[in-house]
């Protein structure tokens, strides 16, 4: 037993991780391996919200995720790390907590409308992504996690999820779960190398598998000050994309050098992305020696999953025990000896 904190948190095996995950959220993670007792899982069954239709990656992607977590320094001895759809107590749960959660409730969350208008290609007219948030919550008091690592925008799921714990509590007259609180945190801002948010459906993410040749193709091409016609030309740092990858890469003598010799036009954009180019490879270099390391071990990264699944299987099978007991299950257990 310990008497830290619990953390629970997941990442959908939609796509190969890139910069802005190992900055947003995995650094994090690490971050909190010691103060607190974490929970980290891969979240296939998510991923079908969305992506329902097209599978053919998952196990890729699955792997993929392994190898980073492990890269960039998760350690299963300090956390608990697996697989969504190992643990089928997920899914039971979700079951009882969504016989009692409002439609109302989930057609109000502002991510559901947002991609429901933003997300054009796809048919999302199913129950899955409308029920998506009580999937999440399913995946969090599963665990009775204290805390949940969130971005501002993932805060109206979180206070979803607290609603349905009250709910269910009120209900059934019987405290199971826990509340989770968010964990708010600090964490720089990356931007895509065209501008926008660094993601895979926009084509403009740098990825921790991409080769050596493939980042540094891609780091020359992250736009700059689009008023830089030619090298003679001055520039606004604070224009330039490349200049918000520099404020998280580079050292801040380096950067202020930088400011200085783009505005008086003393250096050209390319040696810029060039000096750029070195300082994210010197950042990546630890974690792009584990990634070679583990990439030759694909069972091993499965078999810490597999071990990390088994754990966390055992807290949530406790826990639906204690659920289906205070609804009126507790037959079930009779009649199954």
């Amino acid at each position: 037993m310990t008497d830290k904190k619990r953390v629970l948190s997941g990442m959908q095996t939609t796509g190969k991780l890139h910069l802005g995950n190992l900055l947003g959220a995995l650094n994090n993670w690490v971050s909190m391996q010691d103060e607190f007792e974490c929970y980290y899982f891969a979240a296939d069954w998510h991923t079908l919200a969305t992506s329902y239709e097209d599978t053919n990656d998952l196990a890729d992607n699955l792997a993929d995720l392994g190898v980073n977590w492990l890269s960039a320094g998760l350690d299963p001895g300090k956390s608990v790390l697996f697989v969504q759809s190992l643990v089928p107590e997920h899914a039971v749960l979700h079951l009882l907590l969504s016989m009692l959660t409002p439609i109302s409730w989930l057609e109000r969350v502002p991510s559901y409308k947002e991609k429901l208008q933003q997300v054009v290609n796809k048919d999302l007219s199913m129950y899955g992504f409308l029920g998506y948030p009580v999937l999440q919550a399913a995946d969090i008091v599963i665990y009775k996690a204290h805390f949940v690592p969130v971005g501002i925008d993932q805060l109206p799921h979180l206070e979803l999820t607290r609603e349905i714990v009250r709910r269910f509590h009120d209900t059934y007259k019987r405290k199971v779960f826990i509340e989770p609180e968010g964990k708010m945190s600090e964490v720089p801002k990356l931007p895509g190398v065209d501008g926008r948010k660094m993601s895979k459906s926009y084509g403009n993410a740098i990825y921790l598998s991409d080769s050596s040749k493939e980042m540094k193709t891609k780091i020359l091409n992250i736009v700059t000050d689009p008023a830089r016609v030619r090298k003679t030309d001055p520039g606004d740092p604070e224009k330039c994309v490349a200049y918000s990858f520099h404020k998280v890469f580079s050292p801040d003598d380096e950067n202020e050098l930088t400011i200085k010799e783009c505005k008086s036009a003393g250096r050209g954009c390319v040696d810029c992305k060039k000096f750029l180019s070195v300082n994210i490879f010197k950042y990546l270099e630890p974690i792009l020696e584990k990634r070679a390391y583990w990439e030759q071990r694909p069972k091993e990264v499965y078999d810490i999953l597999k071990a990390g699944s088994e754990k966390a299987r055992k807290v949530a099978k406790q826990t639906l025990a204690e659920a289906e007991d205070a609804i009126g299950f507790s037959y079930s257990k009779k009649l199954l000896g």
